[in-house]
């Protein structure tokens, strides 16, 4: 086994102690497994970094508890940015522990902390795959839980993060009728 594949089995044990799991199968296994389909639709050949910052875009998320922060946008976008950062920091150690060099850990790190800059095209691949995701397993109980004015502003603001790759991805989901009618009220 060399360094990426110990790197990456790394990254699925720390999935495996997701405490939400379904059918034996923890979430973050499977939202990892949807990630990088993605990835390796968008972009044809990705590079190893690329796949393990798709495998690790959610690395133990659970770890630190949205209700350890205040409610609206404000306390949203700190949580945000201690989970991105904590993530950033935890697979750089996984894949230094794996036996990957500096380079490589620091690379993912960037991408999985989301400090790499905008205008970076794996980054914004990784953002496309998350949209992308998004949109097909999780748009439909977000959309239940909250007024539809509020859903279809996040989808405008989903749309503006995509690239226009992404976008003609998310044009041809095959998406369930209500989670339809609100990307095209979304995008109307």
């Amino acid at each position: 086994m060399d360094e990426i594949e110990r790197a990456r089995a790394a990254i699925d044990a720390a999935h495996a102690a997701d405490p939400d799991a379904e059918a034996g199968v923890a979430g973050e296994v499977r939202y990892a497994h949807r990630i990088e389909d993605w990835i390796r639709r968008l972009c044809g050949q990705p590079s190893p970094e690329l796949l393990l910052a798709a495998r690790a875009q959610h690395l133990e998320r659970w770890a630190i508890p949205r209700e350890e922060y205040p409610a609206g946008r404000g306390g949203y976008l700190r949580w945000r940015g201690a989970v991105h950062a904590r993530q950033g920091d935890r697979a750089r150690q996984l894949l230094t522990d794996a036996g990957c060099d500096a380079t490589l850990a620091a690379r993912v790190a960037s991408l999985v902390s989301k400090s790499a800059p905008r205008d970076d095209p794996d980054a914004q691949a990784l953002e496309d795959a998350a949209c992308l995701v998004f949109l097909e397993t999780e748009l439909a109980a977000f959309a239940a839980e909250h007024p539809r004015e509020k859903t279809i502003d996040i989808l405008r603001k989903t749309w503006r993060k995509m690239s226009p790759a992404g976008q003609q991805a998310a044009l041809g989901l095959t998406l369930p009728g209500p989670a339809q009618d609100l990307v095209r009220a979304a995008l109307g």
